[in-house]
């Protein structure tokens, strides 16, 4: 699938949390919800935290995360600026 992004043009789309298309001046966090490279999908820390309070994709859970259908070079900028490094 494709999306037309006002940036990149018509691209594969992606999807991810809405924390995610925040710019923060501090990292939310950025957890890769699928290991198909065809298939990308993340959200935040909270986001995780919510999903495992909730025991899952609840209605609770998909509000709070308020999806977002994004390209993939959205998806990598996304990644770059709120991944947090382990130490």
């Amino acid at each position: 699938m494709t999306v037309n992004c006002g940036s990149h043009g018509e691209r594969i789309c992606a999807v991810i949390c809405k924390h995610l298309l925040q710019t923060e001046p501090m990292p939310v966090g950025f957890i890769e919800n699928n290991s198909d490279p065809n298939n990308l999908q993340a959200w935040c820390y909270l986001c995780e935290e919510q999903f495992q309070h909730e025991g899952g994709m609840s209605d609770a859970f998909r509000k709070f995360n308020d999806m977002a259908v994004v390209c993939v070079v959205c998806y990598s900028h996304a990644k770059s600026s709120h991944a947090v490094q382990e130490n």
